[in-house]
């Protein structure tokens, strides 16, 4: 079996290709998993680009979908043969009680799915969409769910509300095409008109340029006859904060996602007060959350945008492609 591991310093020219025995036998509540694709997020790139970030001999990636080759005693969720595809959160199943850091997670806290065989606890995966590749599926663990708890869990999205969707990475075309499919109106930005043409050929019904339009927050309260958007899927962060504040209605959701532009800045609070904005943080979801998408995916009948795929063995080369902001939708890599 293979695997990638990251070496002390870390760093992508630290990540190894290795050939590892094959994991033990499903035990009580196990399960054995032929792993076949992973897909890259911004969450991966930074534990495997940061130097010291991962512990020597860590096994990267928080995603991973394959079939169940073999279950252990007491497993009745499924069967050799199924589809399944891993939680972001694997000690997170259900409930209030949400993990606040990375301790947990694979690919960070504990090792990840940059190989070709895990034997884990059941509970540690759900079953797979109907009818989807391994590489459709793996995009489900992070960006998808990400989408899905934001969107519908939190902000409970109706049809007919309007939704700004930041950028064409993996979070944002998710919530581009959840928000379309339940009935709700999409405001979209990028930096690229091409990738902008693209978002308005997936259904975004207005599109801005971000960079030719730097106060893009009024702007869709103009497209939107001053009211605002319903919902701002924020992936950006300080950067891009206050934007969304503009942008929203009073009383908007902003779920705030991502940190691509820092870690801290200033936040305009007197306009958030003032619009009576609820400004929610959020990491991925449950297994129960996760168990509910899966439901909603099989109903909707989307799919994925996949941008590229690469060799487990090009790992490195994958997250350089991430890095250059060069694609649309989601990277993955196969076993």
């Amino acid at each position: 079996m293979i695997k990638v591991t990251s070496r002390a310093p870390g760093g992508l020219d630290n990540l190894v290709l290795e050939d590892v025995a094959e994991p033990a036998a499903p035990g009580p509540g196990e399960i054995t998993v032929r792993l076949h694709a992973s897909s890259l997020n911004y969450h991966d790139y930074r534990v495997c680009a940061v130097e010291g970030a991962l512990p020597d001999g860590r096994i990267p990636m928080a995603d991973g979908a394959g079939r169940v080759e073999a279950v252990g005693e007491g497993v009745d969720d499924f069967a050799a043969g199924d589809s399944v595809v891993s939680c972001f959160f694997p000690d997170w199943q259900a409930g209030d009680d949400r993990p606040f850091d990375f301790s947990g997670t694979p690919g960070d806290g504990r090792d990840g799915y940059a190989r070709e065989r895990v034997t884990l606890p059941a509970s540690w995966f759900t079953h797979a969409p109907e009818g989807w590749s391994h590489e459709e599926a793996a995009t489900i663990t992070t960006a998808g769910l990400t989408a899905w708890r934001a969107l519908v869990v939190d902000a409970g999205l109706k049809a007919g509300d309007t939704v700004a969707v930041l950028g064409t990475g993996g979070v944002s075309i998710y919530a581009l095409q959840l928000a379309k499919a339940m009935g709700a109106h999409v405001i979209a930005t990028s930096s690229s008109d091409a990738k902008l043409e693209r978002l308005r050929g997936m259904g975004a019904d207005h599109v801005i340029n971000y960079r030719e339009a730097p106060e893009w927050g009024e702007e869709m309260r103009r497209l939107t006859g001053g009211r605002g958007v319903d919902i701002v899927v924020e992936v950006g962060g300080p950067a891009t904060l206050a934007q969304s504040i503009v942008a929203g209605r009073p009383g908007a959701h902003i779920a705030l996602i991502g940190v691509l532009t820092g870690r801290a800045g200033e936040v305009p609070t007197a306009l958030l007060m003032a619009r009576q904005q609820r400004l929610q943080g959020l990491i991925v979801g449950s297994r129960t959350h996760q168990l509910d998408f899966v439901k909603a995916l099989d109903a909707l009948k989307l799919r994925p945008v996949i941008d590229r795929s690469f060799e487990l063995s090009d790992l490195a080369q994958a997250f350089r492609y991430q890095e250059s902001g060069a694609h649309f939708g989601k990277i993955c890599v196969t076993m």
